[in-house]
This record gives structure tokens, sequence and C-alpha cells, in this order.
């Protein structure tokens, strides 16, 4: 084992847990970030003398070893410069490179692969006057030590992890009411479209294909404006009635141990409720960014849940070649989860809204602060307040259009003539009479009630 003196502690709500080796670090991942971070690469900041854990920050292996160098400068950076941001830069760093074999590979080939790297990264924290106290990776159900030169406690064909469940921090976590989701692969999945096409994939690219070339020209013909304005409202409309259908359970409750399952077919049900048009005019209209700044405003409680359903589905509709147009449901997606609790899912889901369009700022500025474990309720009640000033502005016009509808409802209303009045007597009662009946419509009774509905 790693002949370090720290030990590294882990917080829960409840209790500080100690991690003592690279078994214990290694089981100890996916509780700290959520998830299995399958094909990734990890860096965890350590504080004080016994290690405590601090940011972390997580990004896809590059496939190309010439991206290597430039990705473990920018971790490197980024962990230090986001630690320092929240006060206090690390005193140690450790690193984690997961990934499953390909066919053919072992987890050691795995590991000799990835070594490079990993000294990469080394250096860059190094560089940094921050030094790595252990790098691991994972691989096949086993881990591997960069840093451990004792073939007693690492040997060289790796360690078998601990069994799921089985471990202290995996009871504590449990105790704390933190959980795993499940790989982040499987995570992914309920937000991009299939891996192999279908006639479904074809379907919705000719839907998209037919709503550009209406809704593209819309916008940017006739008057300035004007086609914008109509296409937002047009897709605010269509998203709220959507909202309605997804605002139910789509499948009863998952049995215990049976979750990735479920989930699958929770999102089968969801893409049903959807047709290829809708969903292509909703991401399309998504683009306008005062459209997604509104529809964010479903943030919270079962509108939120609701919400969070459809963005989902409207990002796995995003076929080739409208990937791009993916980066709006995904940071609506990832907006919502953070703003109901899941870290884990939002940073996923803001992550791939980056790899669609890396330039998306509204994606990029929420990504940003939930890795930096800010608070969202300061943009929920931005949010809270645009939607009731809207809201408002919309019952003052409302209330100002009323009168004028019920002054025009009179002009128009022919008015009756007064039935004769047994003895009236002629003169000037009589004379008065007939003025009444020609201004006041139905004799006096029907004037008071034409006048008072007048004003």
């Amino acid at each position: 084992m790693n002949t370090n003196p720290h030990e590294f502690r882990g917080t829960t709500e409840s209790q500080q847990i100690t991690l003592r080796g690279p078994a214990e670090l290694a089981d100890a991942l996916p509780f700290m970030l959520g998830f299995h971070p399958s094909d990734s690469v990890v860096l965890v900041a350590l504080h004080g003398e016994l290690g405590r854990f601090g940011g972390r920050v997580r990004l896809g292996i590059p496939r190309s070893a010439n991206e290597w160098p430039s990705t473990a400068e920018h971790l490197a950076e980024c962990l230090v410069e986001g630690c320092a941001r929240r006060g206090t830069r690390p005193d140690g760093i450790v690193v984690f490179l997961c990934q499953d074999p390909a066919p053919g590979e072992t987890g050691r080939h795995v590991m000799e692969r990835l070594r490079p790297f990993a000294q990469r990264l080394r250096t860059a924290c190094g560089a940094l006057d921050i030094p790595v106290y252990e790098a691991l990776c994972i691989s096949d159900g086993l881990y591997f030590s960069y840093c451990c030169p004792d073939t007693r406690c690492c040997p060289p064909d790796g360690t078998p992890l601990a069994l799921t469940g089985t471990s202290v921090m995996a009871a504590s976590a449990a105790y704390a009411g933190i959980q795993v989701r499940g790989s982040l692969r499987d995570m992914e999945a309920r937000l991009t479209p299939r891996a192999s096409p279908s006639s479904e994939d074809e379907r919705q690219r000719k839907a998209l294909n037919e709503a550009s070339a209406v809704i593209v020209p819309k916008i940017f013909d006739g008057p300035p404006g004007a086609g914008r304005a109509e296409v937002r409202e047009t897709t605010i409309d269509l998203a709220r009635e959507v909202l309605r259908r997804f605002d139910a359970p789509a499948v009863p409750p998952a049995p215990a141990g049976v979750r990735g399952a479920a989930t699958a077919e929770q999102d089968v049900a969801d893409d049903a409720i959807l047709d290829a048009d809708e969903a292509a005019a909703l991401i399309l209209g998504l683009q306008d960014r005062e459209t997604r700044d509104q529809a964010a405003e479903w943030m919270e409680g079962s509108e939120g849940a609701a919400a969070l359903r459809l963005w989902r589905v409207l990002a796995r509709r995003c076929v080739a070649p409208f990937g791009e147009h993916a980066a709006a449901p995904l940071t609506l997606a990832g907006w919502v989860a953070w703003s109901t609790g899941d870290e884990p899912a939002a940073r996923v889901a803001l992550g791939l809204a980056l790899d669609a369009d890396p330039d998306y700022v509204f994606a990029r500025l929420l990504h940003q602060a939930c890795n930096e474990g800010l608070d969202p309720e300061s943009l929920r009640s931005c949010l809270r307040q645009e939607r009731g000033s809207r809201a408002a502005a919309l019952e003052q016009h409302a209330a100002a259009h009323r009168p004028a509808k019920a002054k025009a409802g009179k002009v128009v209303k022919a008015p009756r003539k007064a039935a004769p009045t047994a003895g009236t007597r002629p003169g000037k009662g009589s004379t008065q009479r007939s003025r009444g009946a020609a201004t006041r419509p139905g004799g006096p009774r029907g004037g008071q009630r034409g006048t008072r509905s007048g004003r």
C-alpha cells in the first residue's frame, strides 16, 4: 500500500469516515460522485493533515494520447483554481483512471496503456506544487496503484474491488441516504439518442428537417422580432400542453435491485408520449434563448419532475445531424436536476450539453456553479420573479381591455322599444317616459342594468 502517512477522510451529513489505503479509496469513488465513473479521469482534492476530501473534477478519458498532456494540465488547473476560489488550495490530490477493457484487453492492459496519462497528471499537479498522494486505475473489477511499489498489497495483476455494499463507506452512505445511480454510461444513455439507428430515428430526422424549413424562415423573415415572438409563444404553449401529459408517473415504482430496468422502461414509456412532429417543434423552438429561459421556470415540485422527463425525451430525439441542438434540452435537464438537489445527474447532463456545444454559455455557467457547490436558490428566486412579473403584466393587459370590450358590446346592441304602459297619460310625463325608453333599453329597470354595464 502507499506509504504516505496521510489518512483520507470523507464526510457524510451525519458522520466522518476514515479511509485507509487504495482499496477503500477505490470503493469510495462512486459514493463521492453519485455514480460509477466509467471511462473517466477523476481528480479529488485533499485538505489538511488528515486529507479531508474537497473539490473534485471529472472528464472523459481522451481517446488520443496526443491530448493527454493538455488535458492533464487543464484538469489540474481547474481543480486547484476551483478550490482556491472557495478559500483553500488543496494540500494533495488523488487521481482515478476508470475504463473498461476493450475487446481482447484485460484490466492490466488498460492500466499499462493509461500509465503515461497517469504520469502526465502527476506531473501537472506537481507543477502547481500539489503532490499526488495516490493514483489508481480501476478496470474490469480490479484496482491498480501507480504509486505503491509494494507488490504484497498492490500486485501487478490488480486487486479485486470490494463487493458492492459490503464496505464501511457503503454502509455509512446508505445510513446517510447517499445513493449511487449506476454507471455513468447508464446515466448518459438516458440523455442521448440510441447508439443503433432505427425507424423511429429516421422518422424524427424527417420531422426535424420539415420543422426547420418552416420555423427557421419564420424567425428570420418578415418584420424584425415578429416571427421570433410568434415561434416563442407557439413553443411555450405546446410545451405547457405536453407537460401536462408528463405530470403523472410513467411506470410503477421499481422494486429494489432493478433500478436500471425500471428507468429504461420509464424512458420507453416517456418516448411514446411525444410524437416526432411535437418533439421537432419543441427542439427547434428551444434554440431561442428567451424561450429556453422561460422554460427553465418549470423547475420545482411535480412541475419540475414532469419537465425533467420532457427534457430527457427531447435530448434523446436530437438525432444526427441535429446533435448540437441537444444543448438546450440537456442544459434544461441539468438545471432541473440541480434545482431539485440531484447534483450527480446535473453534472452529467451539463457535461453532455457542453459536449454538444462547447460554447453554450448557460450550460457552462451552470456547470461551473454546480461544481463549485453554489446554492441554486438565487437563480430559482430570479426565475420565480420573472414568472410573477410576466403573470402580472398579462393580468394588467387583460384588465385594461375589459372596459373597452364592454363598451363595444353596448354599441352594437340594438335598443328595444318599450312596451306601452297601461294608463299612460299624454303630456310631460309621457315625454319623459319616451326619452327614458330611447336612452335606456328595456324601460326604467332595463336602463339601470344597461347603465351599470357601460361603466
